[in-house]
């Protein structure tokens, strides 16, 4: 891509969260800092573990330890917009946070082996699911109707968000804890990393999750 015009791409969107407890966003193509959101000098506690940005690119979602807060991008304070957290929220470190297409829901993932879809309005949890397990990562499938998570105990669980219930359970490598997720934007291939090696999941979209019709392939082993 030319620069001249690659340079005048102002949709790009960049930012880190670190255990220094800073969030900063970058321009992508010069990489100066351009915005920091400062929490070290306040009493909040906590290092960011997790940032998602909304479909249409207003709000920044930061996972910071048991709560997550909600950022309007285009504002210039460190002030958060929405927090999840409370006695109806995680009781363990939020590892995983994702936006719902429309930008209404958020969905987060613990340590203490929930997940939770939030109301973005409100800033109460919805709906709640016991993944058993310590979650490690959340994306939604492009349905918008489909849930997928992974975790340390090795499975890859696909949820069903209209009738709340996990509709399948998977273990491509054992046991080996499955650290991150994610999924084509047409929903035809899935990508799940771990400790050991990549795998892909793959299946035709046309003839439901029967277990035949997934096929695991390790694209990188150790």
């Amino acid at each position: 891509m030319k620069g001249s015009s690659a340079r005048q791409d102002l949709s790009v969107i960049l930012v880190t969260g670190s255990y220094d407890k800073e969030i900063r966003f970058w321009e992508a193509w010069s990489g100066i800092c351009s915005k920091t959101i400062s929490r070290s000098a306040s009493s909040e506690s906590g290092q960011v573990n997790r940032l998602a940005i909304s479909p249409d690119k207003r709000l920044l979602a930061a996972a910071i330890h048991k709560k997550v807060n909600i950022y309007e991008i285009s504002n210039a304070s460190n002030t958060p917009i929405q927090m999840f957290e409370g006695n109806a929220g995680h009781t363990g470190n939020v590892t995983a946070v994702s936006f719902h297409a429309e930008g209404k829901w958020v969905v987060t993932g613990s340590e203490d082996g929930t997940i939770k879809i939030w109301d973005l309005m409100s800033g109460q949890p919805q709906r709640n699911y016991d993944n058993g397990a310590p979650v490690n990562d959340v994306c939604i499938h492009p349905n918008q109707g489909e849930l997928i998570s992974c975790d340390q105990a090795g499975s890859i669980k696909l949820w069903d968000l209209s009738e709340n219930v996990c509709m399948l359970d998977l273990a491509p490598a054992g046991d080996v804890p499955i650290r991150s997720v994610t999924i084509a934007s047409d929903g035809s291939c899935l990508v799940a990393g771990n400790n050991k090696s990549r795998r892909k999941i793959s299946r035709d979209m046309f003839s439901g999750y029967n277990r035949q019709n997934l096929v695991y392939q390790s694209e990188l082993g150790f």
